[in-house]
C-alpha cells in the first residue's frame, strides 16, 4: 500500500487507491484531504506497477526491456520489508527498467505458472523472457546488482 505524505502536516499515511475509489482519503492526524496515488495499472514509471493475472501478459511478457516482478502477499513480513526497496528502485529506474508487483494470493494463476513456492520471490524478465529469480528478502544492493547484470 502506498504511503502518502500530508501536504498540511507532513504525516505519512497509508492509502489504498483501489479501495479509496469514490471516497476522500484524509490524513489520520489533521484530517486534511490527501492526494490519491494512481490506481492499479495506472502507475507512473517511477512507481511500481501493480500486475494481475489479467494484465501479466501485457505488462510483463509483452514489455520491452527489463521488468522486475516482485511476487508478494500482504500478510508476509519479509515481503513488507522488500516493499520500500521496490519503491526506491522504481523511483531510481530512470527508464532503465520497470518495477512491478504481483500479489500471489489474488493472482494464483501467474504464481503457479512461475512456480512461486516461497515469497518474496523476485523475477527478472528481459524482453518478456524470464532471465533471473531471487528468492527471499534481499538487500537493495543485491537486487540492484542483479538488475544491472541483465541491463547490458
Amino acid at each position: 500500500m502506498p504511503v502518502v505524505a500530508c501536504n498540511n502536516c507532513g504525516t505519512k499515511n497509508r492509502v489504498d487507491p483501489d479501495s479509496a475509489d469514490g471516497h476522500i482519503a484524509k490524513c489520520g492526524k489533521c484530517g486534511t484531504p490527501l492526494p490519491l496515488p494512481a490506481a492499479a495499472g495506472e502507475t507512473a514509471p517511477d512507481k511500481p506497477l501493480v500486475v494481475t493475472d489479467d494484465t501479466f501478459q501485457r505488462d510483463v511478457l509483452n514489455a520491452r526491456g527489463l521488468v522486475l516482478l516482485d511476487c508478494w502477499a500482504p500478510w508476509c513480513g519479509p515481503c513488507r520489508m522488500v516493499g520500500p526497496i521496490m519503491e526506491q528502485l522504481a523511483a531510481e529506474s530512470n527508464g532503465r527498467y520497470r518495477i512491478a508487483k504481483l500479489n500471489v494470493d489474488d493472482n494464483q494463476r501467474t504464481a503457479a505458472q512461475f512456480q512461486i513456492q516461497s515469497i518474496p520471490t523476485m523475477l527478472i524478465f528481459k524482453d518478456g523472457k524470464l532471465v533471473d529469480r531471487l528468492i527471499g528478502a534481499q538487500p537493495k544492493p543485491a537486487i540492484a546488482a542483479r538488475l544491472l547484470v541483465h541491463a547490458a
